[in-house]
């Protein structure tokens, strides 16, 4: 940068100080100037504005779901300076700003509370809130609870960990993260530039609008009549020489910045291979990501309700059904399915093939279900998640131009296919799985909306909807995965592939390797039952990881996307085949170098952005492994930062002994974050649990 572009940058930057009062941020710009900070070859883009605050860590948390707090959580107790930040005003994510308050759990690891100690302490202070484990009485979980109470309870754990280990909590609601600073050579994030939005008017409420109507308006700099922005960096609490002065922790639901680094990642179907034989298709699909769901809750009333149909019901009604069996056909099986709350216990009754706790007027169900509120699209003409290419044509990943990389059109279906089936679950009589006259009305219900609702927003959808399935980075290569790390269906599925599908629809040769690589990984631990590998006709255990830092347990279970474009066309269906993988799963590992991404050294990925396959996804992707995974990504973040090494490091000479890697696990262990099952439970396949 020349002397003239030098002085028209510091003259902006005075400009800004002098018109906004901010002359306490004069000794930052300077201050910033001699730490390299703010360099005199930066440019910014025309549209940015000025940081008006520098904000130092030691670790940086973007996304603050149950993975971006769980490392939170375990930074804290390591006496670490914690930022996080997030697009809602809400800790928690699927238990909360997501609206998915109920537990997901694989049946062996609830048995035997085999979670991380954050998690188990999670649960039991949700037990002890409402003196109850399940104080919605629910079918599907064992704990269904109020999404508000979700956040509430998380944000004082998090409060208290600050406490016992001396860290320090900066809590960034409402923020997005806008651009990302690299260092010279590229290989470490310097600095993040993030955008806190408010209500430009006091009285105005956050969540009056649905995130379709507010997200880009959250992304851009300049103030509007909605919202007013303070513009943020982040960067390194010390500025000291070291491998990594900071660490930054990718926790978003969508993988926001692994395409904001542009690091390689994957969206989608993986192509049929010997690693994932039951992928439904050749070559790679991007756009088939699994559904998205936008949660809301309903309360039953002792009287009939009056409700409104709403003005674009008529164009999702087609796609609304109970389910394919017609067993499941009853609105208090649905209902009781995920009722957060239950003031009284009701008696048992018979509903359909199951009993559950009669509902009674004050009972709040939150609704997810598939034929619902769950939007599948799957083409390129309407996916959710853009992918690379796709941003690269719309601009986001110029300089200054990112937006959150979703296609805000889609988001709005989802929001109103949702309010829709409300409105369907309360007056409909159609039913897209079974056929009409089979629905019957139950109008003695209201939508709960507002500030004190259960969700917390004005029009009683979640703040953000429920994401399956983000932006999955490729593992740096491996000993053993020379194309780049992966966690894959044949690493954690029971399938028999030895059944005539696959005999049948496999390639001869990709059969014989999917049967190779089986004999292998069996090979490397001896079997309960001593067993030579060759007689072994399904895998009898998950992978084991020598680099395993948790642990998850849930079933490969999918929502795939629809065929045809809009999802919600009358007749369409599921992508064919996409289910064939869908079945039972062992209890599993998670590797660490499945949170290692390509290029960036200072990054950890956590949450559902680790790198697995579309299958394995499926099941990776529930509210233990997310816990599991961000205590594992806390917890490194803080150990690289004391040994002063970068993650990488502690596995790039595997298979080979890592003393760093098993101090490491050693470290996890100790702290209560479980990395391995009890021998007899990665084994209860063959023992018939």
């Amino acid at each position: 940068m020349g002397k003239s572009e030098t002085k028209e940058l510091i003259n902006r930057q005075l400009f800004y100080l002098k018109k906004n009062n901010k002359l306490k941020f004069l000794g930052h710009i300077f201050t910033s100037l001699s730490l390299g900070i703010i360099s005199l070859s930066t440019t910014l883009p025309v549209s940015a504005r000025i940081p008006e605050e520098l904000i130092s860590c030691d670790i940086l948390v973007v996304g603050a779901g149950l993975s971006g707090s769980a490392a939170a959580y375990e930074g804290l107790l390591a006496g670490k300076t914690v930022c996080l930040t997030e697009l809602t005003d809400w800790v928690g994510g699927q238990i909360s700003s997501q609206g998915n308050s109920a537990f997901d759990e694989g049946k062996q690891q609830r048995s035997l509370q085999h979670f991380p100690r954050g998690y188990n302490i999670l649960r039991n202070n949700i037990a002890r809130f409402y003196n109850r484990q399940n104080p919605g009485e629910c079918w599907v979980s064992e704990s269904c609870f109020l999404p508000s109470h979700g956040h509430q309870l998380l944000y004082k754990q998090l409060q208290k960990a600050q406490k016992i280990g001396n860290g320090t909590l900066k809590w960034f609601p409402s923020t997005v993260v806008k651009e990302i600073k690299l260092n010279a050579n590229n290989k470490l994030i310097q600095s993040v530039i993030a955008i806190q939005h408010s209500p430009a008017d006091p009285g105005l409420d956050l969540y009056k609008e649905p995130l379709s109507q507010t997200i880009q308006d959250a992304y851009t700099y300049k103030d509007s009549k909605r919202f007013k922005k303070r513009i943020i960096r982040f960067e390194a609490k010390s500025q000291e020489n070291s491998s990594a002065n900071w660490f930054v922790i990718e926790a978003t639901e969508t993988g926001e910045i692994i395409a904001l680094a542009d690091i390689p990642y994957q969206l989608g179907l993986d192509p049929l291979n010997h690693l994932n034989p039951s992928s439904p298709t050749k070559n790679r699909d991007p756009y088939c990501v699994q559904g998205f769901t936008y949660p809301f809750a309903m309360e039953r009333m002792t009287s009939i309700q009056t409700q409104n149909k709403p003005i674009f019901y008529d164009k999702y009604e087609p796609y609304y059904g109970y389910d394919n069996d017609n067993r499941l056909a009853h609105f208090d099986l649905v209902f009781t399915y995920r009722r957060i709350w239950s003031p009284r216990k009701g008696r048992l009754v018979k509903t359909g093939p199951l009993k559950v706790n009669e509902p009674s007027p004050g009972d709040i169900s939150m609704q997810n279900w598939l034929w619902g509120n769950d939007y599948r699209p799957g083409t390129s003409q309407d996916n959710l998640i853009y992918t690379r290419k796709q941003l690269k044509e719309n601009g986001q990943l110029e300089e200054g131009r990112w937006e959150g990389g979703l296609r805000t059109e889609t988001l709005k279906k989802g929001e109103e296919l949702s309010l829709g089936f409300y409105y369907w679950l309360v007056a409909g009589n159609t039913d897209s799985r079974l056929g009409n006259n089979i629905k019957k009305p139950s109008p003695n219900h209201r939508l709960l909306s507002g500030h004190s609702s259960p969700m917390g927003t004005m029009h009683g959808l979640s703040k953000y909807p429920y994401i399956r399935e983000g932006r999955r980075i490729i593992g740096r290569p491996s000993y053993d995965h020379p194309d780049g790390f992966s966690i894959n269906e044949i690493d954690i599925s029971t399938k028999d592939y030895w059944n005539n599908f696959y005999r049948t629809s496999l390639p001869r040769p990709m059969y014989q390797r999917v049967w190779s690589t089986i004999a292998n990984l069996e090979s490397r631990i001896m079997t309960l039952s001593n067993r030579p590998s060759y007689l072994v006709t399904r895998r009898t255990h998950a992978t084991i990881y020598p680099d395993s830092v948790g642990v998850t347990q849930y079933m490969i279970d999918f929502h795939p996307c629809m065929a045809l474009s809009p999802a919600e066309k009358p007749g369409n269906l599921e992508r064919r085949e996409v289910r064939v993988a869908h079945g039972s799963a062992h209890p599993a590992q998670i590797p660490l170098r499945a949170m290692i991404p390509q290029k960036i050294d200072n990054l950890i990925v956590s949450g559902k952005n680790i790198a697995t396959s579309h299958i394995a996804a499926a099941a990776y992707r529930v509210h233990g492994f997310e816990w599991s995974a961000g205590a594992a990504a806390g917890t490194l973040a803080s150990f690289s930062l004391e040994k002063d090494i970068l993650p990488y490091e502690l596995v790039d000479d595997l298979p080979k002994q890592e003393s760093g890697l098993q101090e490491f696990r050693q470290k996890l262990e100790s702290n209560g974050n479980p990395t391995t099952f009890p021998q007899a439970m990665m084994f209860s396949y063959l023992q018939g649990k």
